[in-house]
């Protein structure tokens, strides 16, 4: 059974997962009108896909330890982005708040001795770490990029590499 302050911080990391797949969604729609950006726009669609995924799993383990699972309100993201540099690292700050969030929980989840959630989150833990490396190497490769624009077209026809070696990329929506 989870406590009600465990019950409360697992919703709120609902919150943030669906937060998450709402702006990726935004980023997503973005790079969707933005001249040659199909690579990215697919890439923030499957970003979204997944964080929808990580909210669907808090619920049910929320729910499957005696809580109730949230459906959260959630607030507007930001739709247009200045550059695709300022999109790529409002995705790192994003990924960073999400990490931080968790690491939060896992800390609370040892101190309420409670290892059925600790156990369940280190997939979090690890996920995250995945996570905020991908978001390092995209702003770092857009760094090197600047605004020269035949890097930008290779950034956006490689990205869908950059998700890993279990084949993460791929789907989305998009224009093609």
């Amino acid at each position: 059974m989870l406590s009600k302050t465990i019950a409360a911080a697992l919703n709120s990391q609902v919150q943030m997962e669906a937060e998450s797949s709402q702006a990726y969604l935004a980023m997503a729609s973005w790079a969707d009108i933005q001249p040659g950006l199909q690579g990215v726009c697919a890439f923030f669609y499957k970003q979204s896909d997944e964080e929808r995924v990580h909210m669907l799993k808090l619920i049910a383990f929320i729910n499957e330890r005696g809580g109730f699972g949230v459906v959260p309100p959630l607030e507007q993201p930001i739709l247009t982005f200045k550059s695709l540099r300022s999109a790529f690292s409002e995705f790192l700050k994003h990924e960073l708040k999400v990490s931080n969030s968790i690491n939060d929980i896992v800390h609370l989840a040892l101190s309420e001795k409670d290892y059925a959630t600790h156990n369940f989150l280190q997939w979090y833990v690890t996920e995250q770490m995945e996570e905020e490396r991908l978001a390092r190497v995209l702003n770092e490769k857009l760094e090197l990029i600047g605004e020269d624009k035949s890097g930008l077209y290779l950034f956006d026809r490689d990205i869908m590499a950059y998700r890993g070696p279990e084949g993460k990329g791929g789907g989305g929506g998009g224009r093609h």
